[in-house]
């Protein structure tokens, strides 16, 4: 990788992280916090919501945020084609199966 891809590389994923890190933020602080009060006027199965945001809401979310990140940096390494370099250097255990049988034999 060229050194100005490089940095377009860290900067997508600089963004990437930032943005995720905003909402994360607002979850847990902004929905969990700031805005209990308010929330608990509303009621999820029975519990209000401003509780349910900041006891379970906020794990959802979390996972939720772990998932997107995971599917965001697949586009981004694809997008610059390291998800190729990455396969490149992995050796095919398929292959190294069948060799070592027939070394055996």
């Amino acid at each position: 990788m060229s050194d100005r891809n490089a940095r377009s590389y860290w900067k997508a994923n600089l963004r990437i992280v930032v943005s995720l890190l905003c909402v994360w933020f607002f979850i847990s602080f902004v929905c969990g916090i700031l805005l209990a009060d308010f929330l608990d006027n509303f009621r999820i199965a029975g519990f209000k919501l401003g509780f349910w945001m900041a006891q379970q809401g906020s794990i959802y979310g979390f996972v939720i945020l772990i998932f997107v990140y995971i599917r965001l940096m697949d586009r981004l390494d694809h997008q610059y084609n390291l998800d190729q370099i990455q396969n490149a250097d992995k050796p095919h255990t398929a292959n190294s199966h069948t060799d070592a049988a027939e070394k055996k034999a």
